[in-house]
């Protein structure tokens, strides 16, 4: 059984900075490509940025430039560094495979820019 736990979610200013990480238990954690998504209020959930197994990152668009996926196989965690942040990125952000599989989705954690 897969369980996906993020934290490090929080309060932070426009322009400022936050680390999200996701502990996986339960399952060969290097086999999988895994994927950082997030959900706004009133909106679908929708991909981030993922890192294959071999850990080559890949970012929407929205992102790019401002956001960092990375993994530890050793620690079965995956992280997302968050810089320049703005009010838009606003979510509660989750972990999963990529692409997501629907029994792994966890409770996530909320990430609001706001001054």
């Amino acid at each position: 059984q897969v369980q996906l736990v993020e934290s490090g979610g929080g309060l932070v200013q426009p322009g400022g900075s936050q680390r999200l990480s996701c502990a996986a238990s339960g399952t060969i954690f290097t086999s999988y490509a895994m994927g950082w998504y997030r959900q706004a209020p009133g909106k679908q959930r929708g991909l981030v940025a993922f890192i294959t197994s071999s850990g080559s990152p890949n970012y929407v668009d929205s992102v790019k430039g401002r956001f960092t996926i990375s993994r530890d196989n050793a620690k079965n965690t995956v992280y997302l560094q968050m810089n320049s942040l703005k009010p838009e990125d606003t979510a509660r952000y989750y972990c999963n495979t990529y692409p997501g599989h629907y029994d792994y989705w966890g409770q996530g954690t909320q990430v609001t820019v706001s001054s």
